[in-house]
């Protein structure tokens, strides 16, 4: 019987491995640079921590299920509701701000296409504690850094919410949130098409439009003020003063006022990252913003800005970091348990530097220069009897063929010095 794997799941050989801790180890690396920290948090919990923060909506996009104790859990959809959860129950009474940073898988029962899996990887980071410009320029900054030393092309878009809300104005909250989602989906006609159906509702339309087709450099905030007619003072005010703490950094990017959030605890800025070619139709690759979420799990009103990034998005796209350690596989020249003794002892010594192989198929020493070939190795150190005696190794350059006699140290410093 051959059991398939499961639909929107995905095998990684070695060498796609490779590819994605190189990438994963540099994304780890810059955040630690700018002093965040790893969190962990289980890859299933409680429904409801989903539920009050997106709605009950959201329990036909998850694998939910019932414990054998009858308790209703999920596996994670996201990382940002389990991040704060944690911060609530563990974090609070810490220094803020608290700079925290995610490398995660997540699970959504959706339908499989180029570049959207039921089981997916996001990094991300939260930067909790700190409402100020300087925190979310902080966080467009490094989210911005990251792509860009990953060379990926993309265009960086920065937004305020608040500017969205402030010209629905009195419109219900209930349409209020659901043309907000439609817009997060980029559904723009279903969006109008609610409005004009809700009455009162359909005065804001034109301004509506007139506001999401905006976009460009930091005029464009004069030009939504002018069409906001006075309202909207904090969130225009609020974007300003963001603009001004950006410019402490190298970062290119225009303003999109048609990013929204259909999540009402998103209270300020957003930004969102789209790839410029290689992903097609589903080419966003990072989103994050400002929120208040803690005080929904019973926490304080903390501040929070955070992001996501789409790392299988960006793996297709991305061009990995070099990574090169040499290769060396040990070959034993002859059976006799000495010599294989030997031979294990000298791979011990090379692997506190470098990739080493040792035979474990008792193969003659043809066939285990043969696997160093197969293998991409770059040297073969070979022990046999006359290597022993004179307490020697052989190296062999695999691609000059080369080879030399020489102690074990002065191989390895040999080889570091490569």
């Amino acid at each position: 019987m051959r059991i398939e794997r499961p639909r929107g799941t995905r095998d990684f050989p070695p060498e796609e491995m490779r590819r994605r801790r190189a990438v994963e180890r540099k994304m780890r690396e810059l955040a630690e640079r700018w002093g965040y920290e790893e969190v962990q948090t289980p890859t299933f919990e409680h429904v409801e921590l989903f539920t009050l923060r997106s709605g009950e909506e959201i329990v036909k996009e998850m694998y939910d299920f019932e414990d054998k104790s009858g308790r209703r859990l999920a596996l994670r959809p996201e990382l940002t509701a389990p991040v704060i959860r944690m911060y609530v129950n563990e974090m609070k009474l810490r220094t803020k701000p608290l700079r925290l940073y995610y490398f995660r898988n997540c699970f959504r029962y959706e339908r499989p296409q180029k570049g959207r899996f039921r089981e997916f990887w996001q990094f991300g980071t939260e930067l909790i504690g700190a409402g100020t410009p300087e925190a979310e320029a902080e966080s467009i900054a490094l989210a911005y850094t990251i792509l860009k030393e990953l060379n990926v092309e993309f265009e960086l878009h920065v937004g305020h919410v608040g500017l969205i809300r402030s010209v629905l104005g009195d419109v219900p909250e209930e349409i209020k949130n659901r043309v907000m989602r439609l817009l997060d989906k980029g559904e723009l006609k279903d969006a109008v098409q609610t409005l004009r159906r809700c009455g009162g509702a359909a005065s804001c339309v034109d301004d509506l439009l007139g506001l999401v087709n905006l976009s460009g450099d930091a005029t464009a905030v004069d030009e939504a003020s002018e069409i906001l007619r006075g309202k909207g003072e904090e969130a225009v005010s609020e974007l300003k003063e963001l603009l001004e703490a950006l410019e402490c950094y190298d970062v290119d990017f225009k303003l999109n006022f048609s990013i929204a959030r259909g999540l009402d605890y998103y209270t300020g800025m957003v930004f969102e990252a789209y790839a410029t070619k290689g992903l097609g139709a589903q080419r966003q690759i990072c989103g994050g913003g400002s929120y208040r979420l803690a005080a929904l799990f019973g926490g304080d009103d903390a501040p929070s800005t955070g992001f996501a990034i789409g790392f299988d998005r960006v793996i297709e796209i991305c061009k990995a970091p070099e990574e090169r350690c040499l290769k060396v596989v040990v070959a034993a020249a002859g059976k006799e348990p000495e010599v294989r003794r030997a031979a294990v002892s000298v791979a011990e010594r090379l692997r506190e530097d470098f990739v080493a192989y040792v035979d474990v198929m008792r193969r003659s020493l043809g066939a285990q220069l043969s696997f160093a070939d197969a293998v991409g190795a770059d040297f073969a150190v070979i022990v046999g009897k006359r290597e022993l005696r004179e307490n020697k190794v052989l190296i062999r350059d695999l691609r000059s063929g080369e080879q030399k006699l020489m102690n074990l140290e002065a191989c390895v410093a040999y080889l570091r010095s490569l």
